[in-house]
């Protein structure tokens, strides 16, 4: 991984394509800092709900919109970045740098670099359970890593200017390749997607073996805890699907080395190595602290 890039003077007008979680919050934060947000969406009823909300300076549903920008983020779900319309694609101008926001990077890099000669792969790494055209908040951004992965064809103006949209909205950049990057957010992102949502389905299906009132009992005594571990597991599930397609081969490994992990855990318990599980415990005690 680099060290954080310097940023340059961000040009625009600044083009949007989306506007839910990312997007949104991305045009209200640039807009703040007086730059002029263009955005493109798919419906007409994202367009009327983006303009109340005022997502951005204009909302179109018309890619000839990108025409004058000179800095394109495309805020698309990863199916659509990566079979992207010939319409948006024909209505960057050539000369716009391009961005995207996508969680997994080397088939984005792989789809975009041919497309346009100014592209940079981007992903900011901030969210929240909500997504669509309601989703978009202010401050969003504000410390949260923004990792670019670029390769030898990148321009490195191209990417100056992405640096300087990342600081523009107080996010932290980083540099990596794409596939450290990829195996990295299969770790740390997408696993913990599918370990919450085994822990539901496990909670669940437990709960109505047992019977009784057990299913209920559980319901009303989850709290705090429970709503940690289980967030995300609870959340898009296109989304989820989306990211475990598009790196699945990261994601089993990293499947593989929790499945270990668990094993472990449950081989104390079976044979009552009270002593070795609290060990295990202080290390995970001990390591927390190193990723927050």
């Amino acid at each position: 991984m680099s060290p954080p890039l310097v940023p340059a003077r961000l040009e625009g007008p600044i083009g949007i394509v989306g506007l839910g979680l990312i997007g949104g919050s991305l045009g209200l934060d640039l807009q703040a800092r007086g730059m002029e947000v263009l955005a493109l969406v798919h419906r007409q009823a994202t367009a009327e709900r983006a303009r109340q909300r005022r997502l951005a300076t204009h909302v179109s549903l018309d890619p000839a919109i990108l025409r004058g920008c000179a800095l394109v983020v495309l805020a698309l779900p990863l199916d659509r970045l990566l079979a992207p319309e010939p319409a948006l694609v024909q209505a960057i101008p050539a000369e716009a740098v391009v961005t995207d926001v996508g969680s997994v990077k080397a088939p984005v890099l792989e789809c975009w670099t041919p497309l346009h000669p100014r592209f940079v792969a981007g992903h900011p790494m901030a969210g929240t359970a909500a997504a669509g055209v309601e989703a978009g908040q202010p401050g969003l951004f504000r410390g949260r890593p923004w990792v670019l992965t670029p390769d030898p064809p990148t321009d490195p103006a191209a990417l100056d200017q992405v640096v300087s949209l990342a600081a523009a909205v107080e996010a932290r950049c980083l540099v990596c390749p794409a596939a450290e990057h990829d195996r990295a957010v299969a770790l740390i992102s997408h696993l913990p997607v599918l370990v919450s949502a085994a822990l539901l389905q496990g909670v669940d299906d437990a709960a109505r073996r047992q019977g009784g009132g057990i299913p209920e009992l559980v319901r009303a005594l989850a709290s705090s805890g429970f709503a940690d571990t289980s967030r995300v597991g609870g959340g898009n599930p296109e989304l989820g699907t989306l990211m475990a397609r598009c790196n699945r081969e990261a994601l089993q490994d990293a499947l593989a080395a929790y499945r270990r992990s668990l094993e472990q855990l449950e081989r104390h318990l079976a044979q009552e190595n009270w002593s070795a599980l609290q060990e295990e415990l202080r290390d995970c005690q001990q390591l927390r602290p190193g990723f927050l």
